[in-house]
């Protein structure tokens, strides 16, 4: 094709950016933001003049902070012509890096900055606000333990126990932190299924195993027009299709809390692709809970509702595999910086796009499903489903 011939408007990620993933690291939100931003600059070779645009994935340190977008561009020393804050929780970078996208389309902007920093093992100051206090934290659920621990429940009661497909996630995520450098100290062992069965309940049926630890750390990625993306073009990342869906069936009073918005999303994400399921070449979804990756297994449509635990047993889900599975690890083997969460698994599928993957690397990266969960109400599935497919250039 022509270079004239080429849409040089299109969006494209060009660079990325990962502090490791630490306990009581001792550092601020601000500090490990500024980590990342300086790490995205000096790889793209840009100076700090270059960024004109913004997407602050909100932090748990800094929740009720309602500028908390425009401080971090502040303490950036960032000159803005475009700042946008997200609120959506682990589906905030995924969203995010959909808006930026749109600013660069719309002419906003020419460079913008993603960012996601956060510092829960450090200091939480967060104070979750609305109806949470006053009708869900009375019934005992003790936070997405608890409601995870129901609707594992209400699958189970459905379909059957699927502890065995869980222990092989837990175990394939486990050997790939164990090739990932910036995974979290305390999780870089290695896990025998035996290990994770035996782990003690902390929400039934949910074990200490199934849910992410909390830490500190950051991640970020570079997006910007095929126009003003210069040499960095060569191995940029491109989207392929974007779909989100917020408060899923909310108008059935009494819905089926294993359905989520992701099988809205990903149908959205795969038409505008052009693929299908079977198509994708590797998968990074969020995954504080083990079991929300048999859902959005189901929901996405690499296999039926009811289905998860045979697909989970008979695909090879390794980097080797079949369909490679959370190559990094995954939030469970690596940690969940907070909010900053939903960046992990967004990055690792740039990283293995761009082929930088080292001992993990996914040996076809054709394309990668990476997807976003927001916010776990009560008596109902997740509020916010996220699902991004992208393309190598290379």
């Amino acid at each position: 094709m022509d270079h004239d011939d080429l849409d040089q408007n299109e969006p494209l990620i060009v660079g990325f950016a990962e502090t490791p993933y630490t306990v009581a690291s001792g550092r601020s939100v601000f500090d490990l933001a500024g980590d990342v931003h300086a790490q995205l600059l000096e790889s793209a070779a840009l100076d700090n003049d270059a960024i004109d645009g913004l997407v602050a994935c909100a932090s748990t340190t800094e929740a009720t902070n309602p500028f908390w977008s425009v401080y971090l561009s502040d303490a950036l020393g960032l000159e803005l012509d475009f700042c946008q804050g997200m609120d959506l929780g682990g589906a905030s970078f995924i969203a995010g890096v959909a808006r930026a996208a749109l600013a660069i389309r719309a002419g906003a902007c020419r460079r913008v900055v993603v960012i996601a920093a956060d510092a829960p093992s450090t200091i939480n100051r967060s104070d979750p606000r609305g109806y949470r206090p006053e009708w869900q934290d009375p019934v005992g659920l003790m936070g997405p333990p608890g409601v995870f621990g129901l609707l594992s429940s209400r699958y189970e009661a459905q379909y059957g126990p699927v502890q065995d497909a869980l222990a092989k996630l837990a175990v394939t995520q486990r050997q790939h932190a164990l090739l990932n450098d910036n995974a979290c100290a305390k999780l870089r062992k290695p896990l025998t299924a035996e290990e994770y069965l035996a782990a003690r309940q902390i929400s039934t049926p949910i074990n200490l195993l199934d849910c992410v630890m909390s830490c500190d750390g950051a991640n970020a990625v570079l997006v910007t027009s095929r126009r003003d993306a210069g040499a960095l073009a060569e191995r940029a990342v491109r989207i392929r299709g974007f779909g989100e869906r917020t408060n899923h069936e909310i108008a059935d009073p009494v819905p089926d809390i294993t359905r989520c918005g992701h099988a809205v999303a990903g149908a959205k994400a795969l038409r505008e692709s052009g693929l299908r399921a079977a198509d994708v070449a590797m998968l990074q979804p969020y995954d504080d809970f083990l079991i929300a990756i048999v859902l959005q297994l189901e929901a996405l449509g690499f296999c039926r509702p009811g289905e998860g635990r045979r697909f989970v047993l008979e695909t090879d889900l390794s980097h080797r595999g079949s369909l490679p599975i959370n190559t990094g690890g995954g939030q469970i083997s690596c940690g969940q910086a907070g909010l900053a969460g939903g960046g992990l698994n967004f990055v690792e599928a740039v990283r293995q796009l761009r082929g930088e993957g080292g001992a993990r690397q996914v040996a076809n990266p054709r394309n990668a499903m990476v997807t976003g969960i927001g916010s776990i109400p009560y008596i109902r599935n997740w509020s916010m489903s996220a699902v991004m497919v992208l393309e190598g250039l290379a």
